[in-house]
């Protein structure tokens, strides 16, 4: 991405913008009064600093929702310098996000986790629903990172919400909401920010937002925002270089509102995002190529290295354009939102030490264990997803909302292992035509493994929910039916499949309710309890990879092919309490999970297999406070303390452990507890300018990758090595070895930041994030189950960065009256 293209995004933006009257600051009200178009109406009697949201599929305030909610508004993201959602998430209780890479992350609440998923299993269903305003989103693994840039709120929405926004709704549900286009008011806002990693190299960013009104009747709101973001990973290696993990982000969103009458609202909209990352957040401490056993060791422990033969490469191009239209008949309100989405992702990484691995074991010789070898997957998606619901409105004491969901997703992922000159060797070891025979239709040379996989699922669903309120009491009860088919095509090929060409299906149907009770003494104070069901798709299983697995592994892991649904109930005991400038919103919940999908690693057959845990439980307690203890100064706290354990134990056919699934053994990904403390002061620093200083302190308790990695000897690996100089491999299996502990140590992360905002719209900060350089690590990486290499996936280092923000803005003057008529 270059330079000027950032220098143009802004220029233009400004060109529109610079003609707006004086900025104005955009507070709680402003937020309020443009929650999202075409949701209900806006609540009568919101009060100073309360955040408007829709969790509801209706517009109220957070204190007003019956259930665990969260919102983190364009001031929190501003203040925190969030560039992500792993960045908001340390500031919400209950929120994890396990980083796996440049645009791929496992989102969980409330401790409902499964086990890391990884780039090669198409297959799995969320955890947690994604939403862009009302366009699901969600991608299991490739969840689109969207830009934060000119966003209304992030609402975080715990425990189960199947009942309104369906499957992958299971542990929760993430909602992105833009802001909307406006027909009274030219605003817009223009950012620049420059930073650098310590140890690594500078990132750069420009954005700019504009609101126009087109006409009396239409206005546009156009974002644009172009990044550059640093590295800080070196590689060591044949393809040796400093900070190949960077790489850039561009996008926009153009979104129209056309109400050519009050009741009527249509808005269209389109957006695209290119994000690319030249290399991924791996720290390596052992490499086939590169480790203790080997005459040259330049990985060593330094921290931040990697050892490759070939350059790595994500990328994700997503093209969303969706159109959310409403009719107001005055006591109900119809409601459609209909998207299509389009990707297409990219991963491309340096296999070199897995084919190597494979070459060790099938004695291939020195020459073809040092050839390097390129993963390539691509998936490429289509999405139609159409919702219509209609709704009650006003104020009274029932209230409903009824709808029903169709979606249809063609997804074609496809596999790759281009070996430049394997098949030489493979047909000299194995005999003449072996390579030509295990192709299996493809017609692709020096290519040991390949496999397409193209998936139909069809959903859909009816969904409804009321409320009464008697007096204090709320009673609130709804449901939601769905129907659910898939059917894909497995067809692989090459030395490393197992040659396998089948079709399957699978298709599940099944009602998922919620019921709540909400009291409600005063306008400050509410308790609620509830009780809800989630519910998560099931799937298909891709077969094992049998030339690669050992007879052990091959036995262990070949029985499943199909897994179920996984189905929770929540229940939730909460209160709400806001007053004298105190919010205090805390729960305590008991999820009871039944068929929950766990991943596992199948060992050294290089593959991952899906199966369901008849029981399983996570409990907690959450809480979030936030206080204005003096003039200017704000404090907020949230945090959790969970337990994710597993209430049944899976053993193979010998009565082994399979992959650590033991009563007792707690759920991977999600750490026993989180916190986050924030602090934030403004004083005034003359008549026309306020300055002001924001810390805060986030601290991640301990977690493991895997349920396997937390049973005994769960740190031994037949660790198999190559040596480039002597040309020495080991023995087939490896040399058993102990690694020592694979959980994950518990880190904390210290940011700060200061600035300067001016009257006239103009705000200069100046920030620090991971201010003591904490190394965190994220999962536990290996490949082919350690017989190829082991790692983590690393969180930044330390970060120092500058960002330039510049507002404008205010109503559209009303035209003049027309002049009195002349006298008679």
């Amino acid at each position: 991405m270059r330079s000027s293209a950032l220098l143009l995004i802004g220029t233009s933006v400004f060109a529109v913008a610079a003609p707006a009257a004086a900025q104005t600051q955009q507070e709680s009200a402003a937020q309020a009064a443009n929650p999202q178009p075409n949701v209900s109406r806006v609540p009568q009697n919101v009060m100073e600093g309360e955040i408007v949201v829709t969790a509801t599929k209706r517009a109220s305030t957070v204190q007003d929702v019956p259930f665990s909610i969260n919102a983190q508004t364009q001031e929190d993201i501003q203040r925190a310098n969030a560039r992500t959602l792993e960045d908001i998430s340390h500031n919400v209780a209950d929120l994890t996000v396990q980083n796996l890479g440049p645009g791929q992350s496992q989102v969980s609440i409330r401790g409902v986790s499964a086990g890391q998923v990884v780039r090669d299993q198409p297959g799995v269903k969320e955890q947690v629903g994604i939403y862009l305003d009302e366009t699901p989103v969600s991608l299991s693994l490739f969840t689109p990172d969207f830009d934060l840039f000119d966003l209304n709120r992030v609402e975080t929405l715990r425990g189960p919400q199947g009942t309104l926004f369906g499957a992958g709704s299971v542990g929760g549900t993430i909602r992105y909401i833009t802001n909307q286009p406006k027909l009274d008011v030219v605003e817009g806002q223009v950012e620049g920010d420059a930073s650098v990693f310590s140890g690594g190299s500078m990132g750069y960013a420009l954005k700019g937002a504009v609101n126009v009104p087109l006409a009396p009747t239409v206005a546009a709101r156009i974002v644009a925002y172009g990044e550059h973001f640093g590295g800080f990973v070196d590689a060591v290696g044949p393809h040796d270089g400093k900070n190949v993990n960077d790489g850039h982000r561009i996008g926009t969103r153009i979104s129209l509102l056309f109400q050519p009458i009050p009741e009527l609202k249509i808005t269209p909209r389109f957006v695209y995002q290119d994000s690319k990352a030249n290399g991924f957040n791996r720290e390596e401490f052992f490499n086939l190529y590169d480790n203790q056993f080997t005459t040259e060791n330049d990985l060593g422990k330094g921290e931040r290295k990697v050892y490759l033969k070939l350059p790595e490469q994500f990328r994700d191009k997503t093209a969303l354009a969706d159109l959310v239209a409403s009719y107001d008949f005055g006591p109900v309100e119809l409601t459609s939102a209909s998207s299509y989405v389009h990707r297409n992702i990219l991963v491309s990484r340096d296999a070199s030490a897995l084919s190597g691995s494979v070459s060790v074991d099938l004695g291939l010789g020195a020459v073809a264990t040092d050839l390097p070898s390129n993963l390539v997957d691509t998936t490429k998606l289509k999405q139609f997803a159409q919702e219509v619901r209609l709704a009650s409105t006003g104020a009274g004491p029932f209230q409903w909302v009824f709808g029903g969901f169709y979606s249809h997703v063609d997804r074609d992922y496809k596999q790759r292992l281009p070996t430049p000159g394997y098949d030489v060797f493979v047909d000299a070891a194995l005999g003449a035509g072996t390579s030509a025979a295990v192709d299996n239709g493809f017609g692709l040379v020096d290519n040991p493994y390949h496999a397409d996989l193209p998936y139909v699922d069809t959903q859909k669903a009816l969904f409804g929910e009321a409320s009464y309120k008697l007096g204090q009491v709320k009673l609130i009860g709804g449901g939601r039916w769905y129907n659910f088919h898939e059917k894909r095509r497995f067809h692989s090929g090459g030395l490393f499949s197992g040659g396998d060409d089948r079709t399957d299906k699978t298709s599940s149907n099944g009602f998922s309710p919620r019921g709540i009770v909400s009291w409600e003494p005063n306008r400050n104070f509410s308790l609620n309890l509830q009780a809800a069901k989630g519910f998560r798709l099931g799937g298909v299983n891709d077969p094992l990879n049998i030339p690669l697995c050992t007879p052990e592994d091959a036995a262990i892991f070949g029985g499943y092919q199909f897994y179920d649904d996984e189905t929770l109930w929540n229940y939730e005991a909460g209160f709400k309490y806001s007053k004298h400038g105190v919010t205090f919103n805390a729960a305590a919940f008991y999820n009871d999970i039944k068929n929950l999908q766990v991943t596992a690693d199948a060992g050294s057959c290089s593959s991952r297999v899906v199966f369901n845990v008849p029981k399983a439980h996570s409990q907690g307690v959450e809480a979030e406070l936030s206080l204005h203890p003096l003039v200017g100064l704000d404090l907020s706290f949230a945090g959790s303390v969970l337990s994710s354990k597993f209430d049944s134990t899976v053993t193979t056919g010998t009565g082994a452990i399979l992959a650590g699934i033991r009563e007792g053994n707690r759920l991977p990904t999600v750490p026993k507890y989180q916190f986050a403390v924030t602090a934030n002061y403004t004083a005034p620093l003359n008549s026309n300018a306020d300055w002001f200083v924001n810390g805060s302190v986030a601290r991640i308790g301990s977690r493991i990758t895997q349920p396997s990695d937390q049973e005994p000897g769960a740190g031994i690996f037949g660790l198999t090595f190559f040596d480039p100089v002597t040309g020495l491999a080991s023995p087939a299996g490896g040399i058993p070895t102990d690694v020592g502990s694979l959980a994950l140590p518990a880190y904390t992360l210290v940011n700060a930041s200061a600035g300067v905002r001016w009257l006239s719209g103009l705000e200069l900060v100046a920030y620090v994030k991971n201010i003591f350089d904490v190394d965190a690590k994220l999962s536990f990486d290996r490949e082919r189950g350690g017989r190829a290499r082991l790692g983590y996936n690393i969180g930044q280092p330390r970060q120092f960065g500058l960002t330039v923000r510049q507002s404008f803005g205010g109503p559209v003057a009303a035209p003049p009256p027309p002049p009195p008529p002349p006298p008679p």
